[in-house]
């Protein structure tokens, strides 16, 4: 499929960039040290978005096999019993990650409602980093339903 190729894609990028606005930050907070200035909330936002790269990179990564898995346990099981071992597990990691997600979302509205704001020197609204957790864990249910899904096409 490729909107979902495009959306793991962009959530890779989107990665990426957080990481290396991660980066970033933490060079200019060593730097300022040195020179004599401080950068400020630079602690904060570099949890936010460490964060926000952690989630985002979840889908693309069950999608490129990247997590750790029990395979050790699943290869010992016959066929049949290891397919829905296999879809269990699916379908446990999808029910769970979809609850984070409307939990999550449901969350990002309200803060945007009561216009929370990040209590460090920087104002920044909340909304804006719980949306991006939001949304990594959103694209992550959709790589396990997707992976659910192709274990269907699937035979023992």
């Amino acid at each position: 499929m490729r909107f979902l190729e495009g959306l793991y894609r962009l959530c890779e990028l989107l990665a990426l960039l957080l990481g290396l606005f991660v980066l970033l930050v933490l060079l200019a907070q060593v730097v300022g040290r040195f020179l004599g200035f401080v950068v400020p909330s630079a602690l904060e936002l570099a949890g936010f978005a460490t964060a926000g790269l952690i989630f985002l990179g979840l889908g693309p990564t069950l999608r490129a096999g990247g997590h750790i898995r029990v395979g050790l346990a699943l290869t010992r099981l016959p066929p049949g019993p290891r397919l829905a071992a296999e879809r269990l597990s699916l379908a446990l990691g999808l029910a769970a990650s979809a609850y984070g997600a409307l939990q999550l979302w449901d969350k990002t509205l309200e803060s945007l409602r009561f216009g929370d704001l990040a209590p460090g020197l920087l104002p920044l609204p909340l909304w804006i980093p719980l949306a991006v957790v939001a949304l990594g864990i959103s694209v992550f249910a959709l790589a396990l339903l997707e992976a659910l899904l192709k274990t269907f096409g699937r035979r023992p």
